[in-house]
């Protein structure tokens, strides 16, 4: 679809009006969820919201009840890293974000949970999909001193800013980016000591439930890399869960399968899956931080599965 709206939603009515096929999947992205989901309804087509999520599908769920949303949302992600800069006594924060659904949503939630909590917020500034640089941005917040540097982000924005952070010798207490820090690419590409302390959303590991351990080392020996450590347990689980929910239903007839889908709790990799009012009430973990190679859960409570690191150590001199 080139990660474009209007791409997507012509080949989605295609796909389920020309091709009439079984069982659609959901397109990658906030904005694209958003935009796919009235789509899949009208249709009568179970839509599991896999990769992305948006604050904006409450206000709308009623109306889209073939959709199911899988994975966690600002609301609960943003207050659980503001619980943990509080935990760590954070004092002023800057937030940057892009200029998309993803990023208001994340920026509108910090204004509220970070002023709750008593953390000055010295700006919070938007750029366009696209920017090449964002060493000005860097710059005012190293000019502002901040301890939390917050970017509301994907994935080339999260590989731009930590490399760019490196070349200003940037290195706040909290660096923190939504989107990217969780990916074994992003491990990869500036290695194990170079990314220590890093936060991002997310977030599981093997140690979150024995069905994580399992889809990790099942990962590993098929793709020989790591996986990501935020979508593929909720996208395998929900997976999981619709192949039970299609089972119990013994039809493909949607309708069927949504009502199942609707009121069942299954078992699944990331433990015991149900979805209220088409959201999934299950997550693994909200914020992890790169830990000694382990992309750990720092969320405040039982899900944790390491306490953070703070502040985060400085980049290496040499980042490989």
């Amino acid at each position: 679809d080139k990660s474009d709206v209007g791409t997507m939603t012509k080949l989605l009515e295609k796909t389920i009006l020309e091709d009439k096929v079984d069982l659609i999947f959901a397109p990658w992205g906030t904005a694209m969820l958003y935009a796919a989901a009235p789509i899949a309804t009208k249709h009568k087509y179970i839509l599991l919201g896999g990769p992305g999520s948006a604050l904006k599908l409450k206000e709308i769920i009623d109306k889209v009840p073939y959709f199911f949303s899988v994975l966690n949302m600002a609301d609960t992600q943003i207050a659980s890293l503001a619980g943990i800069l509080s935990e760590v006594k954070v004092k002023k924060a800057a937030i940057i974000y892009i200029q998309d659904l993803h990023g208001i949503e994340s920026r509108d939630r910090a204004l509220i949970e970070l002023k709750q909590r008593g953390i000055q917020i010295a700006f919070a500034k938007s750029f366009p999909f696209g920017t090449k640089d964002l060493t000005p941005l860097l710059k005012e917040a190293k000019a502002a001193d901040v301890d939390a540097f917050l970017a509301f982000v994907y994935p080339d924005e999260s590989f731009l800013l930590t490399g760019q952070a490196i070349e200003l010798g940037y290195n706040p207490k909290v660096f923190f980016m939504t989107v990217g820090p969780f990916l074994a690419e992003y491990k990869q590409a500036f290695g194990t000591k170079t990314i220590e302390g890093v936060m991002g959303g997310g977030a599981w590991n093997e140690k979150s439930s024995p069905g994580a351990k399992k889809l990790r080392e099942a990962f590993m020996k098929k793709y020989k890399v790591e996986p990501a450590y935020w979508g593929p347990l909720y996208m395998y689980s929900s997976l999981q869960f619709l192949e039970k929910a299609i089972e119990e239903a013994g039809t493909l007839d949607q309708t069927k399968i949504r009502d199942v889908m609707a009121s069942k709790t299954y078992d699944t990799a990331m433990g015991p899956m149900r979805f209220e009012k088409g959201f999934n009430t299950n997550h693994p973990g909200e914020v992890g931080q790169w830990q000694n190679g382990v992309f750990e859960v720092i969320d405040p409570g039982k899900k944790r599965t390491a306490k953070p690191v703070y502040p985060k150590p400085e980049w290496p001199k040499k980042a490989k």
